[in-house]
């Protein structure tokens, strides 16, 4: 199962295009609202229906926890405590992590990219603290999985999901997507 965390003011995109590409791959993905009522508000003002509360899920057996960008919603994402916590007995149990723009901010201030490399939006790589910046659309090291911003959201979808269906099935959605020709007409 994956978790997604939704804090207010979260990035429409990079929340909403996670779930829908695990999803048409087959993953099971939960959003989860960190703010005590499952109605949860972008940073754009449009209100997303969480599937369950934070105090609902079973974050022990976790795939994926997976912390979508924004502000403020990043930022409000790394005040909750109960996240904190699961991010790092997740990291512990060497079980998958995931951040993308903003959010990665979160994971640096809890040690957890330390001799990683990691990307984030730019001007956040200061929160990074102990990784090794890319600047890449999206990197993988190890466990932890981190996404630059909007706009690298498809190929951060695309690596998460081959993560868990491999790269024939991955290919595939990428395909139905019509995303490889996006790619191939540049």
């Amino acid at each position: 199962m994956v978790y997604e965390f939704l804090a207010t003011g979260f990035e429409e995109v990079e929340a909403l295009a996670p779930v829908d590409i695990l999803r048409r791959g087959g993953v099971e993905i939960k959003t989860v609202s960190v703010t005590g009522d499952l109605l949860v508000e972008s940073a754009h003002g449009v209100a997303i229906k969480a599937d369950l509360l934070f105090e609902d899920a079973d974050l022990a057996s976790a795939d994926l926890l997976l912390l979508p960008g924004g502000l403020p919603g990043a930022t409000n994402l790394n005040e909750h405590e109960g996240l904190r916590k699961a991010l790092v007995g997740q990291n512990e149990r060497g079980g998958r992590i995931a951040a993308i723009c903003a959010a990665p901010l979160v994971l640096g201030g809890l040690g957890l990219l330390n001799g990683k490399k990691a990307t984030c939006y730019p001007g956040f790589e200061k929160y990074l603290t102990g990784a090794t910046y890319t600047a890449d659309l999206c990197t993988v090291d190890g466990n932890i999985t981190t996404g630059r911003g909007p706009a690298a959201v498809l190929p951060f979808s695309y690596a998460l999901l081959e993560q868990f269906v491999g790269a024939g099935a991955t290919k595939a959605v990428r395909d139905g997507m019509i995303y490889t020709q996006l790619m191939e007409a540049k």
